[in-house]
């Protein structure tokens, strides 16, 4: 169930993701957030330079097992903006995170992208749990899927 906390750290996503967007990438946003309900590191994706592995999610999993303990790992919550990728769920896993909440689900993007016509990318959009099945995870957040539905817009059409 999401509450209260877990939307103040998905809203700050989502102006992360807004961030990305306005430095000329694509909208996405992540924030890890320790068992205390600390933020410990947030990052934007950065994939506009042609290097498509630079998720704001690998970059939170990377960062968690070069600075936190296998217990701390396991304990903490990584917020995005959108449902990982196959990629970024992968490097969720292999590092012990625990738990991942996100506002619009994979479903959801390849939705909007088809509509707005944007050629399908060279990986699956798969749910996280097909690829890691023993992550935790919830969403979308239907009150807050709008606000990134928008970005993704903005993104392939200007308006």
């Amino acid at each position: 169930m999401v509450n209260d906390t877990d939307m103040r750290h998905l809203r700050r996503c989502i102006e992360l993701a807004a961030e990305a967007l306005d430095a000329g990438d694509e909208p996405f946003g992540s924030v890890l957030v320790d068992a205390e309900g600390n933020a410990r590191a947030e990052d934007r994706n950065r994939v506009a330079d042609g290097d498509h592995t630079r998720h704001p999610e690998f970059a939170l999993a990377r960062w968690a097992a070069e600075h936190l303990t296998p217990e701390e790992r396991a304990g903490a919550t990584v917020y995005t903006s959108g449902e990982h990728c196959p990629m970024c769920s992968a490097a969720h896993a292999w590092v012990g995170l625990a738990r991942i909440v996100y506002v619009a689900s994979s479903a959801q993007l390849t939705g909007w992208l088809r509509e707005l016509g944007v050629p399908q990318g060279p990986v699956a959009a798969l749910p996280v749990n097909t690829v890691a099945p023993n992550v935790t995870v919830e969403g979308p957040v239907p009150e807050l899927t709008e606000q990134i539905h928008a970005l993704h817009v903005k993104l392939h059409t200007g308006a």
